[in-house]
């Protein structure tokens, strides 16, 4: 098979290539997992490869003019981070042609010219029952090892470094159970903390306080055995952030715990709803700072935002959302919400 690898330039608005290159990714993600709940739209898309926060690059494969394949490179910013983040996807007719070869050695090369000595990539996989797998070296999760994928990474060196659990939750979630675990968990907060609501940008009256809790992400989040990402957020970061993906049709829906003793922030978590009410919301960052838990504050913050959703974007079949397996406490309160796992993502790592 002939195939053409080309490195695709970010385009300042939606074009043709790029509406063919997020199709494709939409296809490969909807056949690893089993469903389209992950998939995105290009405009959608587009404002997160234009922040320059997080510069990434992108390798396409070409059959007879049209994307079958992508490769993606993302690095930080910060001069200590030795890591580069990969990604080689391949639609499933083109596979096993040396497409997906000839996408990561071109990742590589472009790793080692930024003078990176670790490689490191998420792979989501359908739930699988098969006992022949590969165990997460936290204890927790497992991916099957007679996957595309797992043999991919093997091939070439890679090291399970741990397991993530993808989990939906149907919506509407019971009123009553809402309201329910809403209360338990704000007397067991206390009098002490307050929860702060809003859609779309952050206020500038919480802008520092979003930069705390994304650096934060890196260093409290579990990451297994996997390089954490160190990066800092400032104030700055997140205003230029947020600029970004006001360009996007999604709306962002953040609930912040606050300590008002102090004035603290403890933790916040968010929400990313597309414009369209058949498609799932996806839920992102969710944290509570070690210094504030012990306060149900990871429940307090997951039931605020679900509320704050129904009061806002009523009418969606389902929130998903990824949780590292190890991360005992967050999948609890999850469990106890509803959420189901319905696939597992392995974190890999090697060292160049």
């Amino acid at each position: 098979m002939k195939f053409r690898i080309e490195e695709l330039a970010i385009p300042e608005t939606v074009t043709d290539d790029w509406t063919e290159m997020v199709r494709v990714r939409n296809d490969i993600e909807a056949l690893a997992v089993g469903n389209r709940d992950l998939a995105i739209e290009p405009d959608e898309l587009l404002p997160h490869w234009l922040n320059p926060s997080e510069p990434k690059r992108l390798l396409v494969a070409r059959v007879d003019g049209h994307i079958v394949a992508r490769g993606i490179y993302e690095v930080s910013l910060e001069d200590f981070d030795t890591t580069a983040w990969l990604s080689v996807e391949v639609l499933d007719t083109y596979r096993r042609s040396g497409i997906g070869a000839a996408l990561y050695d071109g990742l590589v090369l472009w790793a080692r010219a930024d003078g990176k000595t670790v490689l490191q990539a998420y792979v989501p996989q359908k739930a699988s029952d098969t006992d022949d797998v590969i165990p997460s070296p936290t204890g927790f999760g497992s991916v099957p090892r007679d996957s595309d994928s797992t043999r991919f990474l093997l091939e070439r060196g890679f090291v399970l470094g741990q397991v993530e659990r993808m989990s939906r939750l149907d919506l509407p979630v019971d009123p009553g159970l809402l309201a329910r675990l809403l209360s338990e968990a704000t007397d067991a907060a206390g009098p002490d903390y307050r929860i702060i609501s809003w859609s779309g940008s952050t206020p500038d009256a919480y802008l520092a306080d979003l930069a705390l809790l994304r650096t934060r992400m890196g260093t409290d989040a579990p990451s297994g055995a996997l390089d954490a990402d160190l990066s800092v957020y400032t104030a700055e970061r997140v205003r230029e952030e947020d600029r970004l993906l006001e360009s996007s049709p999604r709306v962002r829906l953040t609930v912040l715990a606050q300590h008002i003793p102090t004035g603290e922030v403890a933790g916040f978590s968010e929400l990313s709803v597309p414009p369209e009410l058949h498609r799932p919301v996806s839920q992102e960052d969710t944290i509570v700072l070690t210094e504030h838990r012990g306060h149900r504050l990871g429940m307090l913050l997951k039931v605020a935002n679900i509320a704050h959703l129904e009061r806002e974007r009523p009418g969606h079949p389902a929130i998903t959302t990824f949780n590292a397996e190890e991360n005992r406490f967050m999948l609890s309160v999850n469990e106890a919400v509803g959420f189901v796992a319905w696939g597992y993502e392995g974190g890999w790592r090697k060292e160049l």
